[in-house]
């Protein structure tokens, strides 16, 4: 099947209907007592609020940015029933669908597809990425578990000490710190990003401030640059570099332009951190 059958789920469409009158009217009654629209939301909120809280807003953002006919939708389900074939019944009832709900689900998935064509690439980015992939870099680095373990290592080489004595002390690295931190030559795009990106940044022979990765904390330091053999002009390799750059950007990225372009502010404080994660984008 492809991607679009389970892309978006119906939770977006189900919460506008549950939040947009909670109160004391009830929603369900037993003889064990009532459920009323309050206890509907807290319940749901503590158990999935914060993604459906960004499903419905993504969903929302993207119907007042973008449009898409029925005659789109109606050929993605139909290629999607040809692609399932007899199994397709069979599918709706697994992922809980009608066909109008697929089809809905068809719909914020196109919008979600028109958002991601529509992301630019700044001329400031591609020059940076030009920058970074025309070289490499030979580097030596510390890492150690905690800032503060890489400030003291950082003052002990400014104060005089030798970087390869203090890595091959403090460096949790096994492959590089038996060789005093030592990395070899690498080339852009072979170590972390925040590793990367920090490296790159760096003049010779200069230790970078502590970079933190999902390994610990970096100290780094560049010995040496080259530019890269046989790469290309800029203006040769431009417009590929954008292109690559573009096909690179994924719907959080997309989220979270159209967060900040749309200024969303939560109210309910249980819910407040709802998109920080989009928020380092």
């Amino acid at each position: 099947m492809k991607k679009t059958f389970l892309a978006i789920t119906l939770a977006a469409s189900l919460g506008l209907a549950a939040c947009s009158n909670s109160g004391k009217e009830v929603v369900a009654t037993s003889n064990l007592g009532d459920i009323t629209q309050d206890e509907f939301y807290k319940e749901m909120k503590d158990i999935a609020g914060k993604q459906l809280l960004q499903q419905i807003m993504v969903e929302k953002i993207l119907n007042d940015k973008y449009k898409v006919t029925k005659e789109e939708i109606e050929k993605e389900f139909t290629s999607i029933k040809e692609e399932a074939g007899e199994q397709f019944e069979t599918i709706l009832a697994q992922n809980s669908l009608t066909e109008e709900g697929l089809k809905e689900n068809i719909r914020v998935n196109l919008l979600s597809q028109k958002a991601l064509a529509d992301m630019e690439v700044s001329d400031e980015d591609v020059q940076k990425y030009y920058d970074q992939a025309s070289q490499e870099l030979k580097a030596r680095h510390i890492l150690v578990k905690d800032k503060k373990t890489a400030e003291d290592a950082i003052k002990r080489i400014k104060d005089g000490e030798d970087f390869a004595k203090v890595a091959e002390e403090l460096s949790t690295d096994p492959g590089s710190a038996a060789k005093g931190g030592d990395l070899d030559w690498f080339s852009a795009g072979t170590m972390v990003k925040e590793f990367n990106d920090a490296a790159y940044a760096l003049e010779l022979n200069t230790l970078s401030e502590p970079v933190k990765s999902q390994f610990g904390y970096h100290v780094i330091e560049v010995t040496e640059k080259r530019a890269k053999k046989d790469y290309g002009t800029f203006e040769e390799k431009k417009d590929e570099i954008r292109e690559s750059l573009k096909a690179q950007y994924s719907m959080d990225d997309v989220v979270a332009k159209l967060f900040k372009d749309a200024k969303v502010e939560v109210k309910d404080a249980d819910l407040k951190d709802a998109f920080d994660k989009f928020s380092t984008k």
